[in-house]
């Protein structure tokens, strides 16, 4: 059985979070892989469906606030066995697609005040993700020390602090560059000249 992304993503939080519905699976997503990998959540409901049927996953039937019946998942052994075989394959290169690199690309067609206020929004973003990340590795640092995928969970948010620290330290330097550009652009800009015998403020 050929598996898309969103199915391994599954078999992973389940591995690591047994018995979730699916709402918890979509909560959980967001609150760890969603930092990285944009998930198509109206997919996660037909792939339970599937894994399930597969055999990797199975399902039960609990009762929630003691009158409602939900259904929660589990990881099989065979679900465990099938993560793992696709752990231990080449991951797959991603062609990016990044407008605001698109658009600061292209930016020598438009004044640098719209490269500019693209790279502010860019920062922006940048420093927001950088103080979540943050609070998340003072929070799992003093409360997920003990799980035993807390060192790779580590890896992966080094990873992006690293990535953010080095994205606003560049961004800083762009500023710079973009700001010179625009003074330069404005200096050798010709002042309009007022109709002959009028004067600017007539």
């Amino acid at each position: 059985m050929e598996l898309k992304p969103t199915a391994y993503v599954i078999l992973g939080i389940l591995a690591i979070h047994p018995r979730q519905s699916g709402y918890e699976i979509r909560k959980t997503v967001q609150q760890s892989v969603g930092f990285f990998w944009g998930e198509s959540y109206g997919q996660i409901y037909p792939t339970l469906k599937a894994l399930a049927a597969a055999g990797l996953i199975e399902a039960v039937s609990s009762l929630a606030g003691g009158r409602t019946t939900r259904q929660e998942y589990s990881i099989t052994a065979a679900g465990e066995a099938c993560l793992k075989e696709w752990l231990a394959v080449p991951y797959r290169e991603s062609p990016p697609r990044d407008e605001f690199l698109l658009k600061l690309f292209f930016g020598n067609e438009a004044a640098p005040r719209a490269s500019i206020a693209h790279i502010q929004k860019f920062q922006e973003n940048n420093r927001n993700m950088l103080a979540s990340l943050l609070e998340l590795e003072h929070l799992g640092s003093a409360n997920s020390r003990n799980y035993p995928g807390f060192p790779f969970w580590m890896l992966t948010l080094k990873y992006g602090v690293a990535h953010l620290r080095s994205s606003l330290e560049w961004s800083e330097a762009a500023l710079a560059m973009l700001t010179e550009m625009e003074k330069q652009q404005i200096a050798a800009t010709p002042e309009s000249i007022p109709p002959c015998g009028k004067s600017e403020t007539a």
